[in-house]
C-alpha cells in the first residue's frame, strides 16, 4: 500500500478513538476530540515558552494532551522520550488570519466560498460552514508548525459574517476541527474592497463614506434587535418568578444577520477587522466607541505603525505581514518595519498572519523577517521575544490564550520541535504535537497526513 495511503487511514483511525475534549458549544457544536496519546518527554532542547522566556537544555513533558511540566530533569517514567539536543520547541503556530478550507489549494472554482457578495453586510454568514476539511492547504500548514488557526471570510462585504477557530487535525467534518470553547468572530472590512465590490455594481457603498454609513446604519439595526430581545427577556425572567413555565408576549422575529450583530453588542463575537490605512483604523475605533463593542484586532494593518502607541493603549492586536506592500493603493506606505514598530509600545500585541495558503507554511520565516528589519532599527528582537507574534498573541486576539498560546503547565499541548533556531531560513518542524498527539512527523511518512483529494495525486517527497 502507497504510504501516503496508509497515512490517510490512520488520520481517520485516529480521530474513531477516545475523547478528552470538554463540552462543545450549543450551535453548530464542536465535535471534536483530542488523539489518544500516552506521555511524552522531549529533552534537552532549547524551549521558547511563548510567554518571553527561553530555557536552555529544557525538557517539555507531555501528559494526557497537556503540557504537564516544563524544566530541567523532569521525571521520564512512563513517557516516549524524544532527544531535543540541537533542537528547539515553541508552542504550536496559531494563524489569526487563514482562509483555507474557504479557499482551498489548490483551488478550484467550485471551492471558492469565502465571499457572499450578494449584500455589503452578510453577517449572517458563518464562515464554517463552508471550510472543506479535504483541503489539502492544512496538512502543509501542520508541516509549518500550524496547529490552530482561525479561518474568516473574505473582505469584499462591510460585515462579511462569522469566522471560526480550528484545531489543525486531519478530519471528516469541520465540527471535529472546531476549537472547543473559542469564541465566535465577525470579519469587517474598510476601505477599498467593499466600495469597489459595490460601487462597480452602481450601488452604496461606492466611497468611504458609504462604508461607514453601511457599518453606522447595521449597528443601529442591530441595537434595536438586542433590545427588542433584552425586553423580551427580561419579560420572561420576571414571569418565571410570578409562574413558573409562563410566557410573557411573543418574541421578537429572529433574524440571523441582526443575530451576530446583536451579539457583537453583547461582547460575546469578536470583532476582527481588515482595515490598511491608520486614518480608517481611526475612524473604525470611533465607530466601535459610538456603538459600545470591542474591537479584538485589526487586520492587515500596513499604517499601523502610524498610530503603535493608540493600539497599545486601547488593548487592540495588529495582525499584520511581514513584508506585503504595495499592491493597491491603500498599501503603498506599507513598511517592512511596520510589525517591529507595532510592538514597541508597552501592552502591544503584534501578531504575523498569513492571509494564504503559502505563507501559513513558513509563518517561522515571516516572523524572521521582522525580527532583521527591527534589528536594523536598533531594536533587540530575540527568538523568545519574537515566538509571541505566533504563539500568544495570536492566542489573544482570537481568545483562546487562557488553554494555549504558551507552554505553560494545563494548556493544551500544542508543541512544536523544530530542528534548530525556528528564526533560521533553513528551520524545519520536525515534529508536530496537537494535544499532546503527533499528527506530524518529518522522518514518518505514516505521521504525514494527506487529504483525501489528494489522493492518487502524484506528490512530491
Amino acid at each position: 500500500m502507497h504510504p501516503r495511503f496508509r497515512a490517510s487511514l490512520l488520520a481517520t483511525a485516529l480521530l474513531a478513538l477516545p475523547a478528552l475534549a470538554p463540552a462543545a458549544a450549543p450551535s453548530f457544536p464542536s465535535t471534536y476530540e483530542p488523539v489518544a496519546s500516552g506521555p511524552v518527554l522531549i529533552t534537552d532542547a532549547t524551549v521558547l515558552t511563548g510567554d518571553g522566556r527561553r530555557l536552555e537544555g529544557a525538557d517539555v513533558l507531555m501528559r494526557d494532551g497537556k503540557v504537564a511540566a516544563v524544566g530541567a530533569d523532569l521525571d521520564a517514567t512512563g513517557a516516549t522520550v524524544v532527544d531535543g539536543r540541537g533542537k528547539w520547541v515553541t508552542p504550536g503556530i496559531i494563524d489569526v488570519h487563514s482562509h483555507l478550507g474557504v479557499y482551498p489549494a489548490p483551488g478550484a472554482l467550485a471551492h471558492q466560498d469565502g465571499n457572499e457578495m450578494t449584500a455589503p453586510v452578510t453577517a449572517q454568514v458563518w464562515a464554517e460552514h463552508a471550510v472543506w476539511p479535504q483541503d489539502p492547504g492544512f496538512a502543509a500548514a501542520l508541516a509549518g508548525g500550524v496547529t490552530s488557526m482561525m479561518v474568516l471570510p473574505g473582505s469584499a462585504n462591510l460585515i462579511g459574517g462569522r469566522g471560526v477557530v480550528l484545531k489543525n487535525v486531519p478530519a471528516v467534518t469541520m465540527q471535529e476541527m472546531k476549537f472547543p470553547g473559542a469564541p465566535h468572530s465577525v470579519k469587517m472590512a474598510c476601505g477599498e474592497n467593499p466600495k469597489r465590490v459595490y460601487g462597480g455594481r452602481g450601488q452604496s457603498p461606492m466611497t468611504r463614506m458609504g462604508n461607514l454609513a453601511g457599518y453606522r446604519a447595521a449597528f443601529i439595526e442591530a441595537q434595536k434587535y438586542r433590545q427588542a430581545w433584552d425586553k423580551y427577556e427580561a419579560a420572561q425572567r420576571g414571569e418565571g418568578r410570578k409562574k413558573k413555565g409562563a410566557a410573557a408576549g411573543e418574541p421578537p422575529a429572529r433574524d440571523l444577520r441582526l443575530d451576530t450583530l446583536a451579539g457583537v453588542l453583547r461582547g460575546e463575537i469578536s470583532v476582527q477587522i481588515h482595515c490598511y490605512r491608520a486614518d480608517e483604523m481611526a475612524l473604525m475605533m470611533d465607530l466601535a466607541r459610538e456603538f459600545d463593542f470591542k474591537i479584538a484586532a485589526f487586520h492587515h494593518g500596513v499604517e499601523a505603525y502610524k498610530l503603535a502607541d493608540r493600539l497599545a493603549g486601547e488593548g487592540i492586536c495588529a495582525a499584520l505581514w511581514a513584508d506585503w506592500w504595495g499592491f493597491k493603493m491603500e498599501a503603498y506606505d506599507g513598511i517592512q518595519e511596520n510589525i517591529a514598530l507595532v510592538d514597541r509600545p508597552k501592552n502591544s500585541c503584534a501578531i504575523v498572519h498569513s492571509d494564504s495558503s503559502e505563507g501559513i507554511q513558513r509563518l517561522n520565516q515571516e516572523a524572521a523577517k521582522v525580527m532583521g528589519r527591527g534589528e536594523r532599527l536598533g531594536m533587540a528582537l530575540p527568538p523568545e521575544h519574537a515566538i509571541r507574534w505566533l504563539t500568544a498573541n495570536a492566542a489573544k486576539a482570537i481568545g483562546i490564550d487562557a488553554v494555549t498560546g504558551t507552554l505553560a503547565e494545563g494548556k493544551m499541548a500544542d508543541v512544536v520541535l523544530w530542528n534548530g533556531n525556528p528564526f533560521s531560513v533553513y528551520a524545519l518542524a520536525e515534529k508536530v504535537y496537537v494535544d499532546g498527539a503527533l499528527l506530524y512527523d518529518r522522518q514518518d511518512p505514516a505521521r504525514q497526513p494527506v487529504s483525501d483529494f489528494m489522493l492518487g495525486q502524484e506528490v512530491s517527497p
